[in-house]
C-alpha cells in the first residue's frame, strides 16, 4: 500500500518481508525501493543508475541488490556501489516510523561527505580512456582521493560508452553527448587533467614512468606514484588482400562508428564476421535503416558460435533473417575487390580514386559491396609493455598490480577472477578492474578483490537483449530451459558431460532474475550441477537460501 502527498510517499511495513525489498512506482515515473532487515528499513532511488531498470524487478540476496538488466549491483544498507556496470551508488532517502507505516521525503536525501583528503601529495597517471582508465579515475575521486589524477588519452574525446556504439549510436537512437561518461563536465567536475589526442609510446614499468607524445611528436617524459595502464584492444586486420583500402572499416572508436554512419548510406554493406561486433553492427543499421542492403559473411555455420548452442543461434539468425539480413555461412573470404570510379571534382579535373566493389570468396563466388566491415575480433594493446609481458595479456594480481604502484587493467590485462586466470575483452569487466584498480590505490580493504568477481556482458539485437554470466570454452555441453525462438530461455554450460559438474556460465533472452540467482550462486561458489537442473532446482529459491 502506497500514498504519495508532493514528496512523501506512505508505505505499509507489512509490504516487505524481512530480508527483502519492494519497489513503488510513482505516478511522475519514479521509483522508490525499500529494503528491509528486521526492524531495520531504508529507502532509495529505485531506478538503476545505469541504465533506468527496476531494481524492484531485480534479485536481492543477503545485502546485495542486483539490477536484472546489466547486474549492477548495490549494498542494501547504505545503497554503495558493489559491481558495475553502473558507475555510482544510488541515491538514499529520509524515512520515518509511522506506527504501521513508513513516511519517505523524496526531497531529503541521506548523504554521506566524502572528503578528498587521501593521498594528497601523489599523482596518478591513467593511460588509456576508455572504460577500465575512467572506471579508475571515477572511483579514485569518489574514494576520497585528493592527489592529481592524469588521463591521457590516444583519442580525440573524452571517454565515451563504447559498448553503445554498435547498439544505440549506429541505429541512430543515441546522440554521441549521450554516450559521454559522466557527463560533458565530468574531468572539470572531478579536477582530472584530460589530455585528448596524444600517445605514450613507451611505458617504464619499474620507473612508474611514461613516454607522451603529441600530435607534432613532442615527446616528453612523466613520472608517477601511481601508473594505471588501461590501452584496450586494437582490430585484428585478417589476411584478406584488399583489407586495408578505403571503403573497408572496423569499428572500435567514436570516429569508426561516424565513417560507417556516413558511409553506409544508401550502400549495398558486407560484414564480415559473426561475432558480437558483426551481429549487433547488422542489427544497428538495419535498425538505421539507411542502407541498400546488407550481408553477413561467416566461416563456421552459426552466428556467436562459441558462445551459444547451435539452437540459440539458429534463433539468433531468424530474427536477423526477418529484418531484412543476407547470411553467407561456411565462407571464406578471399579478397575484397576494389572498382574504379571516375569523379569531377570542383567541376574541373576528373580525379580517380579506389573504392570497394565487392568480396570474392575462397570458393569463387563474388558478393557485389560498395563498403565492407570487419568484424573479426581484436588484439590486446600491449607494445608498450612487451618487454614484461607475452602479446596475449599483462599477468597482473588479483589487484591488476603489475609492479608496486603500477597496474595494467582493462581488455590487455589476464587477471584471476573467480572463474580463473583470463583475459577477458568485455565492459563490464574493464569497469570492475577499474573499481579494484582504485581501491587498491587508495588501500580499500572493503572493496572486493578481482578474485571474488565473475565475467558478464550482453548484446543488444533488435532490441532483444542477450545476457551471459561467467566464462565457459564451448557451449556444447548445455542444458537448454525455454524456447529461444520466442525469446524466452536460459542456457546454462559446463566443462563436460558429467551429472556432478557445476555450470560455469550461462545466457539468456527474457530471464533475466534465474541469470540474477545463477550469478550469485556462480560467485559464491555454489552453481547448479547438471544434475539439480535436470531435477527441476528452484534457482531463484536457492539463491534467496544461500544468502539469507
Amino acid at each position: 500500500m502506497t500514498d504519495a502527498t508532493n514528496n512523501t510517499v506512505t508505505i505499509s511495513k507489512a509490504d516487505i518481508p524481512s530480508g527483502g525489498m519492494k519497489s513503488y512506482k510513482q505516478e511522475d515515473d519514479s521509483i522508490i525501493l525499500i529494503t528491509r532487515d528486521d526492524d531495520e528499513f531504508r529507502a532509495f532511488d529505485g531506478k538503476c543508475p545505469h541504465a533506468g531498470a527496476d531494481l524492484g524487478d531485480g534479485l536481492r540476496c543477503g545485502n546485495r541488490v542486483v539490477c536484472p538488466w546489466h547486474h549492477a549491483t548495490f549494498d542494501s544498507r547504505d545503497g554503495s556501489l558493489l559491481e558495475p556496470i553502473a558507475t555510482k551508488g544510488l541515491t538514499q532517502y529520509e524515512l520515518t516510523h509511522d506506527g504501521d507505516n513508513l513516511t519517505i521525503d523524496t526531497s531529503t536525501q541521506v548523504t554521506g561527505q566524502v572528503e578528498s583528503d587521501k593521498l594528497t601529495d601523489t599523482h596518478t597517471i591513467i593511460v588509456g580512456g576508455g572504460g577500465a582508465g575512467f572506471m579508475t579515475a571515477d572511483q579514485l575521486r569518489q574514494g576520497g582521493y585528493g592527489g592529481k589524477i592524469t588521463l591521457i588519452s590516444k583519442d580525440d574525446k573524452a571517454p565515451y560508452n563504447r559498448p553503445l556504439l554498435s547498439k544505440a549510436f549506429l541505429a541512430g537512437k543515441m546522440d554521441e553527448d549521450k554516450l559521454l561518461l559522466g557527463g560533458a563536465d565530468w574531468a572539470s567536475n572531478n579536477n582530472i587533467e584530460l589530455r585528448l589526442n596524444q600517445t605514450v609510446s613507451e611505458v617504464l614499468p619499474n620507473e612508474a614512468t611514461v613516454v607522451i607524445e603529441d600530435n607534432d611528436s613532442n615527446r616528453e617524459r612523466q613520472t608517477a606514484d601511481f601508473l594505471v595502464v588501461a590501452t584496450g584492444a586494437k582490430p585484428n586486420l585478417p589476411p584478406i588482400k584488399g583489407a586495408e583500402m578505403d571503403g573497408v572499416y572496423t569499428l572500435r572508436s567514436m570516429s569508426d562508428a561516424k565513417l560507417i554512419k556516413a558511409a553506409s548510406h544508401d550502400q549495398r554493406v558486407v560484414i564480415i564476421g559473426t561475432g558480437f561486433i558483426g551481429m549487433e553492427t547488422a542489427s544497428a543499421l538495419a535498425q538505421a535503416g539507411t542502407t541498400a542492403s546488407i550481408t553477413v559473411i561467416g566461416q563456421g555455420s552459426r552466428v556467436m558460435g562459441n558462445i551459444v548452442s547451435e539452437t540459440v543461434s539458429n534463433a539468433l539468425i531468424k530474427l536477423h533473417k526477418e529484418k531484412g539480413i543476407n547470411f553467407v555461412f561456411d565462407a571464406t573470404v578471399d579478397e575484397i575487390t576494389k572498382v574504379d570510379r571516375q569523379v569531377d571534382k570542383d567541376g574541373d579535373n576528373n580525379q580517380a580514386f579506389s573504392n570497394v566493389g565487392g568480396v570474392t570468396l575462397a570458393n569463387g563466388d563474388h558478393i557485389d559491396a560498395d563498403i565492407v566491415i570487419l568484424g573479426t575480433g581484436v588484439s590486446p594493446r600491449t607494445e608498450i609493455l612487451s618487454e614484461v609481458n607475452d602479446p596475449d595479456g599483462v599477468q597482473v594480481d588479483a589487484h591488476l598490480q603489475l609492479r608496486d604502484g603500477v597496474y595494467a587493467l582493462g581488455d590487455i590485462a589476464k587477471a584471476t577472477n573467480q572463474m580463473g586466470r583470463m583475459r577477458i575483452e568485455h565492459w563490464r569487466v574493464a569497469l570492475q578492474h577499474g573499481m579494484v584498480t582504485a581501491a587498491a590505490i587508495l588501500n580499500d580493504n572493503s572493496v572486493d578483490s578481482l578474485e571474488a568477481r565473475i565475467p558478464f556482458f550482453w548484446t543488444m539485437q533488435y532490441g532483444k537483449s542477450l545476457r551471459y554470466s561467467g566464462h565457459a570454452e564451448t557451449p556444447d555441453h548445455n542444458i537448454l530451459l525455454g524456447t529461444p525462438d520466442t525469446h524466452d530461455y536460459i542456457e546454462y554450460y559446463f566443462d563436460d558431460d558429467g551429472e556432478d559438474t557445476r555450470a560455469s556460465a550461462a545466457s539468456t533472452l527474457g530471464r533475466d532474475k534465474e541469470l540474477v540467482a545463477f550469478s550469485e550462486l556462480l560467485r559464491r561458489g555454489h552453481a547448479p550441477t547438471r544434475a539439480q537442473l535436470n531435477a527441476g532446482l528452484d534457482i531463484i529459491e536457492q539463491a534467496h537460501a544461500l544468502s539469507r
